[in-house]
């Protein structure tokens, strides 16, 4: 139990077979949006516990709720935080999203902290959720574990240009650009300056032979980024919900304007 159920194949065998996955970020804990998620027929969802609760009695409920409905989860962790890392493969995450890596060494520690020797340092347990409370071999284990899923966030211009490098990383699987930190460390140049950088590290991704996860607002943004080569297509939720309730609020705000 990785994130994948019987016959089911992992997210790291359908990116390699060139599918393209649909996910949703969710920095709100609901149990309840992890299953519509599922029953929407969504590929995965990211749990954020880096902006979010980082609380995983609370990602356990989550992880249940998604496995019920056959929704792969990725969890983003906090920058180097291999301790968390761990409780949360141990608990059946599908993979892991480490945030602010700037260099093949940070994408190194990274791996480090999502693997088992002799790709990395990972703590061995077979008790835990991810190995059925001691219930698979310790070789069904190891076999499991491989189909973890390592995605490096870029999120400054020095990781941007070094993109290649850390999608190179033996064991990184994808790079995800983080726009809003890429944005902030750059002084808000705005957006072509930093979608000038976001395509940079895209490109070199690609070249690198490893998956794009692009983060997008709506629907129209997720058909541009598949069609610019994005593998992983992950809806920011908040955004999309915000945009939601002001459509819904805008007759009514409206009406308001209007009297009197």
């Amino acid at each position: 139990m990785t994130g994948t159920g019987a016959g089911r194949r992992s997210l790291k065998r359908r990116l390699a077979a060139g599918e393209r996955l649909h996910g949703v970020l969710l920095r709100l804990p609901s149990q309840t949006l992890v299953e519509m998620a599922g029953v929407a027929g969504l590929d995965y969802v990211v749990v954020d516990c880096e902006h979010g609760p980082a609380d995983t009695i609370a990602l356990q409920h989550h992880l249940t709720a998604a496995a019920a409905h056959g929704l792969d989860v990725l969890v983003r962790v906090g920058t180097d935080e291999p301790a968390l890392a761990l409780r949360c493969l141990d608990l059946g995450a599908a993979g892991i999203i480490h945030p602010h890596v700037d260099s093949a060494e940070d994408a190194r520690r990274a791996v480090a902290a999502d693997h088992y020797p002799p790709l990395g340092r990972r703590g061995f347990a077979t008790y835990s959720r991810a190995g059925r409370f001691g219930t698979v071999t310790a070789a069904e284990h190891l076999a499991a574990a491989e189909e973890t899923l390592v995605v490096a966030m870029v999120e400054t211009a020095r990781a941007c240009a070094a993109a290649g490098e850390i999608a190179a990383t033996p064991g990184v699987d994808a790079v995800l650009v983080g726009p809003a930190d890429l944005a902030a460390e750059c002084g808000f140049p705005g957006p072509e300056a930093v979608g000038e950088l976001i395509t940079q590290a895209h490109r070199a991704t690609g070249e690198a032979g490893r998956a794009v996860m692009a983060i997008v607002p709506d629907t129209a943004s997720a058909r541009a980024a598949g069609e610019a080569g994005a593998q992983l297509v992950l809806y920011n939720l908040a955004q999309v919900l915000m945009d939601t309730f002001a459509s819904l609020a805008a007759p009514t705000s409206a009406r308001r304007a209007e009297r009197p």
